[in-house]
């Protein structure tokens, strides 16, 4: 059996040794197949210590071989990809009208993807934990079954997240200092894996960063496009989250100071102005009606209907204005609409895109593409699967007991 236990040697030699085989481990992800040559040649480690490392990687059942290749300069070579079979990342989204459920295995192939409704809005926190509770339980029986070990669980929601897992504020949900990560451990009476809270966006944004169309994009920007706005953040190839991890909170940029209510208390928030409740005109909408009039939305916008051409337009300039300042501050090379901006973006990317190049300082030298994201409304819930593999790739690395 594999089960993550802690090396008897001494901690440097452990460390360094941990270090490297999530340097093997990464390369292989990244290049697969490859060989030990071809590792030791990229890496700069020697071919001793290489063929150790992947011996202990095959061990762990993360690293296979698949043979030989004959297309290449000099002796046939046996060619390593990942395996990781026996392994599960899960990860949650909980947002104001839906949970979202994913498990990946180390390859970040999806071996369940889940999505359920739910009134974030008009429950607490603690129900929301009892619900999580529940489905990470079914997803955990759902993996036993299939003889795989989770590796960790990363819950995302749409507000402020301490480094502890405590959300903080979440004014979406109604939420204050609600210690989500501690009782969900506990309620989960100590899993044997690591459980993590993060924002949403931000894990949407790792989940563009490692799965997306633009993967390895090292200066990214997310936007979540639900009943808040908030800004998952990539640059130089690392999520930023700030001094206290409140980073990204462009939702609640004023833009207007005589414009709509937003729900955090102030006015002509970008999320007031560009957010799902301005396209939908009412921002005391029913969550669980969300989807289905941004359907009639969508209707009517190709149908040529013309006041519905007239609000998106009106929600993409604004929404431009919000882009123009990350593209000033940030310089990111792609801004990425995700959630419900997606089904709308046909007519919001217009706009979004004049008023952003018309406010970016270099609009050709420095300027960014903005384009829909591609992985749907479970990519929060992906980027939290991410983020558990993110751990393994550092290290974290299930041994042979």
């Amino acid at each position: 059996m594999i089960t993550p236990t802690t090396d008897p040697r001494p901690a440097d030699f452990a460390d360094v040794r941990a270090t490297n085989l999530a340097v093997v481990l990464r390369f292989v992800r990244e290049q697969a197949p490859c060989s030990r040559a071809d590792i030791a040649a990229s890496t700069g480690l020697n071919k001793a210590t290489v063929s150790s490392l992947v011996t202990d990687l095959i061990d762990r059942r993360l690293v296979r071989e698949t043979g030989l290749t004959e297309n290449r300069v000099g002796r046939p070579a046996t060619m390593l990809v990942l395996d990781g079979s026996p392994y599960a990342a899960i990860g949650i989204e909980v947002n104001v009208d839906y949970v979202t459920a994913v498990a990946v295995d180390l390859a970040g192939e999806r071996l369940l993807s889940w999505r359920r409704s739910f009134s974030g809005a008009a429950g607490t926190a603690a129900q929301a934990m009892a619900t999580v509770a529940g489905i990470v339980r079914r997803v955990a029986t759902r993996m036993a079954k299939e003889e795989r070990q989770i590796l960790g669980l990363t819950v995302g929601v749409p507000g402020l997240i301490d480094a502890d897992g405590t959300v903080r504020i979440a004014p979406n949900l109604g939420w204050r200092d609600a210690d989500l990560c501690g009782d969900l451990t506990r309620a989960l009476r100590d899993p044997g894996f690591p459980v993590q809270v993060d924002n949403d966006a931000n894990l949407a944004a790792l989940a563009e960063y490692r799965f997306g169309p633009h993967a390895g994009t090292a200066n990214l920007v997310y936007l979540t496009g639900e009943i808040g706005v908030g800004a998952g953040i990539i640059l130089d190839g690392r999520l930023r989250r700030g001094g206290q991890g409140y980073g990204g909170e462009i939702g609640h940029i004023q833009l207007d100071p005589f414009g709509a209510e937003c729900r955090c208390g102030r006015l002509g928030c970008l999320e007031a102005v560009a957010g799902i409740g301005a396209v939908l005109e009412h921002a005391a909408i029913s969550p669980a009606e969300v989807e289905v009039e941004l359907d009639e939305v969508v209707r009517l916008a190709r149908a040529g209907d013309a006041r519905t051409l007239a609000l998106l337009s009106s929600v993409g300039h604004n929404l431009g204005k919000g882009v123009a300042l990350m593209a000033n501050l940030l310089n990111p090379e792609v801004v990425i609409l995700g959630g419900y901006y997606v089904p709308l973006a046909p007519w919001l990317l217009p706009s979004v895109e004049t008023e952003t190049r018309g406010r970016t300082i270099a609009p050709d030298a420095g300027g960014c593409r903005v384009v829909a994201s591609t992985l749907g409304y479970g990519a929060a819930a992906l980027g939290g699967a991410a983020r558990v593999l993110d751990s393994v790739d550092s290290g974290r690395l299930p041994r042979v007991s």
